[in-house]
């Protein structure tokens, strides 16, 4: 935001808070949590300038600290090993004393994104035998509060006299709230590891990339001023309406008039309207807006040490044209979190997204918003290290944009780790543990067909699922795509496709639709990538201009 907007409110929504003459830690921090191993943990708070702050773990070493003149310290703890043994972490200065019992030292992960992430595990397939049955104490969880902000914030709230953040276990009485993509992912590098797991979640339904990216690098990017203008205008009529007094007489005001056009409308038989919303009633720079779910959950916890991140999020930059800043504002979340946690190469795990809505027309297929979204995330896997693209088109039956299976999902996640992260290899053998299904790697026509063929190493015992042919299509010069017929051959690890619609040939996609249908897998039944051979551009409904894959 620009300072010379609204002064005032710069002032009230100052990022930092003073602290002078109270010990206090930063409110990740909390009974049960868990601590990453094997890097030195930082660990924060505030107290009063010049005053020395002690922090000890257990039976190790006292590390120390002078706390700055703003109020902040900060001390880094030697790297410890796994610990399923709950230890005290005690901080004192002066006669001040704050300290969290139960605390593992194990692996923590942050999970980010949106409601697909944020879904919890009382509300996915199977709750209700995995809620019931959840029984992993060594698996725990922290959510954050949603708080949105124009400034960087330096903690998160929590419950008044609360000690710190409430991270709770994965038991059958506290299980059901933790995030279920989050929650399998855990509960499977709790059992390959052996280690006590963490998982932060940072998730908030609704969210688009701009709202987890630095209001500093989104300036930079054209497509994303309109989003700038459209809060800073909202800044303005709410200083210029009166703010929070100002607010409430207007809702009173429009409730009163609803009151009466609802009597009204009962008197005559006609159709009540809709009440007011209270909500939009509300303080916008509290509201979604660009890096504002940035500054108010993630800053809070980006000193934490932790080991990597899960991300879940497009959803909601596939309506309209809110396509149109993903390809920019998409890889920025992943270089500004690694900013964040001052880890350039921290693992970053994108869950790719599902589909929903009902399959209308070829063309409608084609050129949906999702297919955009899939491919700028499958783009932005490929030219970003240390990160992976979990799969999910398959984990949805209907049109729900929120698939009910977390299960693969979060199994597909672990699979990623374990490889990629940790190293793990095959079952009694020294290879790679493979995670990534069929992954698109060239095209060659042959006569009146297509073949295509994968990377190596990931179409082992290429199939298609039950034998169905789905989710192929074709097309020739016109540009006009076809259903395709297709044929696995197993020696050579590729696909044979083709239509009799299609005498002609050049370019073949799979899963590209707004609810993708298709089964081809490998031998691990890991699903396929979704691909397309082509470049053209992508001009999608409701929308003014067209999509093109972005330069390197």
């Amino acid at each position: 935001m620009r300072r010379s907007v609204l002064s005032g409110l710069w002032i009230a929504l100052a990022a930092s808070v003073s602290f002078a003459g109270d010990l206090k830690l930063a409110n990740v921090f909390g009974d049960h949590m868990v601590l990453q191993q094997e890097k030195p943990v930082r660990v924060w708070g505030w107290g009063e300038p010049g005053e020395e702050v002690a922090v000890g773990f257990g039976s190790g070493d006292v590390a120390r600290a002078t706390v700055e003149a703003d109020g902040s310290w900060a001390i880094t703890l030697d790297a410890m090993t796994k610990s399923f043994e709950g230890r005290e972490l005690v901080i004192e200065s002066g006669e001040e004393r704050v300290s969290f019992t139960d605390v593992l030292v194990g692996e923590v992960w942050v999970c980010g994104g949106q409601s697909n992430m944020e879904w919890t595990l009382r509300s996915s397939r199977d709750a209700d035998v995995e809620v019931e049955s959840a029984d992993t104490p060594g698996v725990r969880y922290l959510r954050l509060p949603k708080v949105a902000h124009i400034e960087p914030q330096s903690d998160f709230p929590v419950k008044e006299g609360a000690n710190g953040g409430d991270w709770r276990l994965c038991l059958r009485e506290e299980a059901s709230d933790c995030t279920g993509v989050g929650y399998y992912f855990a509960r499977r590098l709790r059992r390959r590891l052996d280690v006590p797991v963490g998982l932060i979640d940072n998730s908030w339904g609704g969210t688009m990339a701009q709202h987890w990216v630095t209001q500093e690098t989104l300036r930079g990017f054209p497509e994303v001023q309109p989003y700038f203008d459209d809060i800073e205008a909202q800044l303005a009529a709410w200083e210029e309406g009166g703010r929070a007094e100002g607010a409430e007489r207007r809702f009173k005001e429009d409730t009163a008039a609803w009151e009466e056009a609802r009597d009204a409308a009962k008197a005559a038989g006609e159709r009540e309207p809709r009440r007011p919303d209270k909500g939009k009633y509300e303080d916008p720079a509290t509201k979604g807006q660009p890096g504002g779910m940035l500054n108010g959950s993630l800053r809070p916890i980006a000193p934490a040490t932790v080991r990597g991140v899960l991300f879940y999020q497009g959803e909601n930059n596939s309506f309209s044209e809110s396509w149109k800043p993903f390809h920019r504002t998409f890889p920025a979340v992943v270089s500004d979190w690694r900013a964040l946690f001052g880890d350039p190469e921290l693992p970053f795990g994108i869950i790719q997204i599902a589909g929903w809505s009902n399959r209308r027309s070829m063309t409608y297929d084609m050129n949906h918003h999702t297919n955009i979204v899939r491919e700028l995330q499958h783009i932005t896997w490929e030219r970003t290290e240390n990160t992976g693209l979990i799969v999910t088109y398959d984990t949805n039956s209907n049109g729900s944009i929120h698939p009910g299976r977390k299960l693969p999902v979060g199994e597909r996640s672990a699979r990623w780790a374990l490889a990629e992260v940790y190293g793990i290899k095959r079952y009694r053998s020294n290879d790679p543990l493979e995670w990534r299904g069929p992954l698109y790697e060239s095209m060659e026509v042959e006569e009146k067909k297509l073949r295509v063929r994968f990377v190596e190493g990931t179409a082992n015992g290429l199939r298609l699922d039950q034998d169905e042919e789905a989710g192929f299509y074709i097309a020739g010069a016109d540009k006009e795509f076809h259903h395709a017929r297709v044929r696995v051959d197993g020696g050579d690890k590729s696909l044979v496709v083709w239509s009799d619609e299609v005498p002609e040939p050049i370019a073949v996609r799979y899963g590209w639709s707004n609810l993708p249908a298709g089964g081809l897998m490998n031998s691990r039944e890991l699903p396929a990538y979704p691909f397309r051979s082509d470049t053209w551009p992508l001009t999608p409904h409701q929308s003014t201009g067209s999509y093109e894959v972005p330069g390197d």
